[in-house]
């Protein structure tokens, strides 16, 4: 009997059974897998396979790549990435590329699990482009944007965010410059905040 990814033994059993099990799984035992895998475990070997099948929806998809953590490297030269780490980084790349490729458009997307740390990362995506810079993982807006657009449906109070053809409530965008700041470098921080405060005032 192949074993459920929700026993009690599933985080200690090694690669090889955790793909015997992936392989048994259904579609909808997939998109679970990908969206609640612990990425310290096997994960380029795991959920690379996992995330590279057909089932697998927009949501889910980007919900895999942000349980990745992926705000620890994007500013990082792949060199100065620690060894430990590259597995990681590599599957961040492989999940970044079939995003923006489309790889996942066209199935019953599933519901996005970090949508601020999302809209965060477009607005800094955005922020970077006007400074001739990026990141090492760059979105497609018009892409992942889709899993974003029913956010406006019941918000009156709503701003532009630098992001373009994307709206953020006024109240998100005042928590990610509190918070999600802390992410980027020190330099980088301060040029970002000070924007961050610009828009904010210049919106009233």
């Amino acid at each position: 009997m192949v074993q459920s990814f929700r026993s009690d033994d599933w985080s200690e059993s090694g690669p090889d059974d955790q793909m015997m099990i992936a392989r048994n799984a259904s579609e909808p035992e997939l998109r679970d897998m990908a969206r609640e895998y612990d990425w310290s475990q096997h994960p380029e070997a795991v959920l690379g396979w996992i995330l590279a099948r057909k089932g697998i929806d927009l949501g889910t998809a980007l919900t895999a790549f942000f349980n990745g953590d992926p705000e620890r490297f994007n500013y990082i030269p792949k060199r100065d990435v620690p060894e430990e780490y590259r597995g990681v980084a590599r599957l961040l790349d492989n999940i970044c590329l079939r995003l923006n490729c489309g790889f996942y458009i066209g199935k019953d997307c599933q519901p996005l699990v970090h949508r601020r740390r999302l809209e965060n990362w477009l607005t800094y995506q955005q922020a970077d482009r006007g400074e001739g810079q990026q990141g090492r993982w760059i979105l497609d807006e018009k892409i992942v944007g889709a899993t974003l657009v029913e956010k406006t449906a019941d918000k009156p109070e709503m701003v532009l965010s630098p992001v373009e053809g994307q709206i953020l409530p006024q109240a998100e965008v005042r928590t990610f410059m509190r918070s999600d700041i802390r992410f980027l470098s020190p330099a980088l921080t301060l040029k970002l905040t000070r924007r961050f405060k610009n828009l904010l005032s210049s919106r009233g």
